[in-house]
């Protein structure tokens, strides 16, 4: 229907192309993808007159279009002349020949008007785009939707001073510019690559003829966070203040300020002006410090998360698992395990529980910086609390141990792996016969070793390569013992 189509550059601050005056559109199918359009051939369903029609839109040469459609027997309704437009951007000369022909039959509705000179946009047929809008005002059928069209077709070429005429020029066709076309155009160039320092420049030539709303930093915002000028962005949020005041309702304009700073590496001042939006009343939700958090989780700055996760706490937003896991990876990540213990001891205070993940990294971060201890009583904590350990875990906490001299508690995960059959036990099986063997257990070792073939666990031929040369430096009662083992592993794969 009418009141769904929106024009190709989705933003939330744009009308849609018909009379609707909703301001959060979706976009449709039909709106380039790339370097070409979605065709009838594209979409899961069409009708068979629609499918006919396009048919010969695609297939026929335009000097025979006429004659086709003629042939077809069709008598095209309005909906079925905006159905057909929909899906014909991709032939547009052959399109216009179909508009006209449906024409003699159904009056074109506003909509179909619409799709024309969006089509004629996408392809930059500008000329034909202009002939279509003064046939539209001769008809009274122009509103401020064709013209946000227009402006996004004109910014998609490049053409962005033929935009800003555009916009000049919408009075003389009988709508009148407003601040939602003023914030139409702005998206429309903010969103082209490199662009807001133009539509910056737009916005401050308008701004005292039409006054700015929330919506309209919001855009300039966005642009800035796309560009990382953060500069601009500052001077930016200083207007907007003076202009439109502190209102909940333009937090889409403030998430976008605060993710410039951070972004831009100033959390530091971010921080700042989160406590003075406290201040007004304007603080963002979890989404803002999730995705925050998520970016300095990808810079790896530990350092300026912790704060900004105390100001969000501070300020009665709960976190939720998710938050709290990226925050103990990043703090594993950094070997500040006693932060990760810290924030793993607050979840409960926020009904948050751990999860598999939040003990894992944890038990990982204790393994690689050599925790001994701390991996033992760790291990236990988590067994105790039916939370099972990565292979991958086990396996370089059980070498990580041998190493350390504690081998009991290598044996001890060791045992809980076979037990449980923590997904493939080779690994781990592998790592407890080379820590037993740097420690001297060969009696030991065989018993295992023996348990394991008779399980069908594999043992690796690298790992008996090295244990071969450690035996074989014990003497004549090692090597023996070795030789054993050695024939009783190769009968154990023939």
């Amino acid at each position: 229907m009418a009141e769904n189509y929106n024009v190709s550059y989705s933003s939330r601050y744009v009308p849609s192309l018909s009379n609707s005056k909703s301001q959060n559109p979706e976009s449709l199918q039909h709106v380039k993808q790339g370097n070409s359009f979605p065709t009838y051939l594209d979409v899961p369903y069409v009708t068979p007159r629609t499918r006919i029609l396009c048919d010969i839109i695609y297939k026929t040469p335009v000097p025979e279009i006429d004659a086709a459609l003629n042939s077809s027997g069709i008598t095209p309704s309005p909906e079925l002349v905006e159905d057909v437009l929909k899906l014909s951007y991709g032939s547009p000369e052959a399109a216009v020949s179909f508009f006209r022909w449906a024409g003699f039959a159904t009056k074109p509705s506003v909509y179909a008007w619409n799709l024309m000179v969006d089509l004629l946009g996408k392809n930059k047929m500008f000329e034909q785009l202009w002939a279509a809008i003064r046939s539209m005002k001769g008809e009274g059928s122009l509103s401020l939707a064709t013209f946000v069209s227009v402006f996004g077709s004109y910014c998609m070429a490049g053409k962005f001073d033929d935009a800003i005429m555009t916009f000049d020029v919408m009075g003389k066709y009988g709508v009148e510019p407003d601040t939602v076309a003023v914030n139409s155009l702005l998206s429309a160039m903010c969103g082209e690559k490199d662009q807001t320092q133009r539509a910056y420049s737009f916005f401050d030539k308008i701004k005292h003829k039409i006054p700015p709303d929330g919506d309209t930093f919001a855009i300039l915002f966005e642009g800035w966070e796309k560009e990382g000028n953060v500069s601009k962005a500052k001077t930016t949020f200083g207007e907007m203040v003076v202009r439109v005041g502190w209102d909940k309702k333009n937090m889409p304009a403030y998430n976008a300020f605060l993710m410039t700073l951070v972004r831009g590496s100033q959390v530091d001042e971010a921080v700042k002006f989160l406590h003075v939006m406290k201040g007004k009343g304007c603080l963002p939700g979890l989404k803002f410090f999730s995705n925050a958090l998520d970016i300095l989780v990808k810079q790896n700055d530990s350092t300026h998360a912790i704060p900004l996760w105390d100001t969000m706490v501070g300020s009665g937003i709960m976190p939720n698992l998710v938050t709290f896991n990226a925050m103990i990876g990043l703090l594993c990540n950094n070997s500040d395990v006693d932060n990760a213990f810290r924030f793993l001891d607050d979840m409960p205070f926020y009904g948050v529980f751990p999860d598999s993940l939040t003990y894992n990294m944890i038990f990982e971060c204790l393994i690689k910086n050599k925790k001994v201890r701390e991996v033992a009583s760790f291990f236990r904590e988590m067994t105790k609390n039916e939370v099972i350990p990565t292979q991958a875990n086990c396996a370089a906490a059980i070498e990580m141990l041998f190493e350390r001299d504690d081998p009991e508690v290598g044996v001890e995960i060791w045992n809980y792996v076979l037990a449980n059959r923590v997904t493939s036990v080779d690994e781990c099986a592998n790592m407890l016969l080379l820590g037993l063997s740097t420690v001297g257990r060969f009696s030991e070792l065989k018993r295992f070793a023996y348990d394991m073939l008779d399980q069908r666990i594999l043992i690796y031929e690298t790992t008996m390569k090295k244990l071969q040369n450690t035996f074989y430096k014990e003497g004549r009662s090692a090597r023996d013992l070795y030789d054993s083992l050695e024939r009783r592993w190769k009968a154990s794969y023939t």
